[in-house]
């Protein structure tokens, strides 16, 4: 293992201010959603007061600021002709979860609607379900009706939502309000559509399918589209354990394998049964773009990207105006990817803009990464017939690398990575950073030792890890990377924390990474819920949002969440003067396996006095300052 010093992890790769100087960075751009690359301001930056760790269960944010809950669980999403009401019992039917808000809210982005800052679509993920809180009598027994409700307690939400006096609200009902869930239709476009490993019995052409699910991370095009990412889809398909020796290599990789399902959606909706459908798992773990402006469009699963537990869709432009989007892949020892699109990003954001850019997605070329141990790095090309992706290594065509876009990174030699979440490119240099969240696994008997990108054997902690491209340009083929932090409690025994300033708060388990158009970078933690304030995690409180300056390194704690929950999903409004995001899987605790929560946010003050619900929050500061101030 070669470990660099805290020094070399700090200044190695990086020229920030000759590049500054140079006037290359006007020829950045990230899409950040809040428009495009703006000046750095002169704002106070991370002048807020930060908030301590702490294990309270409710929402904390500095005195300065004020949070205030938006569109929980249940809530109705806006469409005008049907807006039933939240059950306090989860009695609500499958129909009336899919036009509610789903479940374990999670990646989020604010459209602003007529260059209007205090008025816009939230579009947000809604990751996975909780079965014992979605239905009245929980699991047992399982039926048809609690796999429809399940299915469509998942997926994307779009609502609308404006600023008043009394501060933020939803707009009921609305004509941009949809739900997108797991009996969506959509249509599959790209190199793997139509080919023989996507078709199934009810879809021949294999170039449709119905639903989403496990939506995490997410992305924005510069034509004002939202990428939605499939990312935890292998625990939904199973069928009868007897079936499981048939398994493929493929399959185990991907984990697509009978008898191994998290719920028996096949017993009542047969095209999750491996057993008599499998190509049908190969239509998830896609990147999906869908226009918030558009609640008729039909959203479109684009292959090109490449298959995966996909986490992050993260855009910026090339140089020469082409789009490059960042991916991780959230497993332990996978991949981060990126795709460059072959034809240019027409300008603009939009009905025009969105429908030229329509097929952008599908034509481009998937890379994958390695991580030198001297700093450097280089994206390898993911195509058929180079750098040994051929029939020869078990791929007959390029919908087969694409299918299995892992397998292809073992071939290439991309490095192993401790679990790949959210990318984020800062909006002035279009350094690239992401969080590795953690791997306990890494050094572990037969599995891939510790590295220099991967540093720590036994990774309880996870940290962020950053790349600046070759000639600062998204399409270069070559770059050179360091740790931005390694995270975690200095004081655990061989934690070796290494943070970019000394008076960094400290974290574990980052995960939720967003640059805002001002530079500052917003980090989100996701401790699993049994462990915090546990052994390792004792002093790191309940998880958390973090606010950092890179150009300072000072990282000032700003949110703490309650009880059990993950901090997720991020978006600041245009003018920079409102916060969304997500508190996810409230009061979730496992570890007696009695599935009792230990939290009724927000409907509650005391564990079991109401059923938790994940829901957005947003903040402000009091004064209507810029928030990070």
């Amino acid at each position: 293992m070669i470990a660099l010093s805290p020094t070399q992890q700090r200044t190695m790769p990086f020229a920030r201010r000759q590049f500054l100087q140079s006037g290359a960075a006007a020829a950045v751009v990230a899409f950040l959603g809040e428009g495009c690359a703006l000046p750095r301001a002169a704002d106070g930056r991370l002048g807020f007061t930060p908030v301590p760790a702490t294990l309270h269960d409710g929402v904390t944010v500095p005195p300065e600021y004020e949070a205030q809950v938006l569109y929980p669980w249940g809530a109705p999403t806006g469409i005008a002709s049907s807006m039933p009401t939240f059950s306090p019992d989860a009695s609500n039917s499958a129909a009336d979860q899919a036009v509610q808000a789903g479940m374990h809210h999670d990646g989020m982005h604010f459209f602003a609607l007529d260059g209007r800052t205090d008025r816009g679509l939230l579009v947000m993920n809604h990751e996975y379900t909780d079965e014992r809180l979605l239905h009245a009598q929980g699991m047992t027994p399982w039926t048809e009706e609690k796999t429809r409700k399940s299915l469509h307690a998942m997926g994307v939400s779009v609502i609308e939502v404006e600023l008043t006096n009394g501060g933020w609200r939803q707009v009921l009902p609305s004509r941009y309000a949809r739900r997108v869930h797991g009996a969506t239709a959509m249509r599959i476009a790209g190199p793997a559509a139509g080919t023989p490993l996507m078709r199934t019995a009810a879809n021949p052409g294999g170039d449709r399918v119905f639903g989403t699910f496990g939506n995490c991370a997410m992305g924005v095009t510069p034509w004002g589209t939202y990428l939605s990412c499939e990312e935890n889809f292998h625990g939904y398909f199973g069928g009868p354990k007897e079936a499981a020796p048939r398994a493929t290599p493929a399959q185990r990789r991907y984990g697509t394998v009978s008898g191994s399902q998290w719920l028996d959606y096949w017993r009542f909706d047969e095209r999750f049964d491996l057993s008599k459908h499998p190509n049908e798992a190969h239509r998830f773990g896609w990147v999906i773009e869908i226009d918030p402006f558009d609640p008729g469009s039909m959203p479109v699963k684009r292959t090109a990207l490449g298959r995966k537990r996909q986490e992050s869709a993260t855009c910026t432009q090339t140089r020469d105006g082409r789009l490059a989007v960042y991916m991780g892949d959230d497993s332990a020892f996978e991949y981060i990817y990126k795709f460059v699109s072959r034809d240019k990003v027409h300008p603009g954001n939009g009905a025009a803009a969105r429908a030229a850019n329509r097929n952008l997605l599908d034509e481009g070329t998937l890379y994958v990464a390695r991580y030198d141990a001297d700093g450097r790095g280089q994206w390898l090309e993911l195509r058929h017939g180079r750098n040994g992706v051929d029939a020869a290594s078990g791929f007959a065509d390029q919908a087969e690398v694409l299918i299995h876009a892992r397998l292809a990174g073992d071939v290439v030699g991309a490095t192993k990575m401790d679990r790949p979440e959210w990318i984020a490119v800062h909006p002035e240099s279009g350094e690239v950073y992401v969080t590795l969240t953690h791997n306990t696994q890494r050094g572990a008997p037969g599995k891939p030792a510790a590295d220099a990108a991967n540093p720590r054997a036994n990774n309880l902690f996870g940290g962020i890890l950053r790349w600046s491209e070759s000639g600062q340009d998204a399409a270069s083929t070559t770059f050179t990377w360091d740790h931005f932090a390694l995270a975690g409690d200095p004081q655990w025994p061989g934690a070796d924390t290494r943070y970019p300033s000394a008076d960094a708060d400290t974290f574990g388990h980052p995960d939720g990474l967003r640059f805002d158009s001002g530079g500052l970078l917003w980090i989100q933690t996701d401790m699993a819920g049994p462990a915090i304030g546990k052994g390792p995690m004792a002093a790191l409180g309940n998880n958390q949002m973090l606010c950092a300056d890179p150009a300072s390194g000072r990282i000032k704690r700003f949110l703490v969440g309650p009880n059990g929950c993950e901090i997720t999903g991020c978006t600041v409004t245009p003018d920079r003067r409102s916060l969304f995001v997500n508190i996810q899987h409230p009061g979730e605790t496992r570890e007696d396996g009695s599935g009792t929560a230990n939290s009724a946010w927000p409907d509650g003050t005391v564990a079991g006095s109401a059923r938790p619900r994940s829901a957005t929050v947003a903040v402000r500061r009091r004064d209507g300052g810029i928030v990070g101030s």
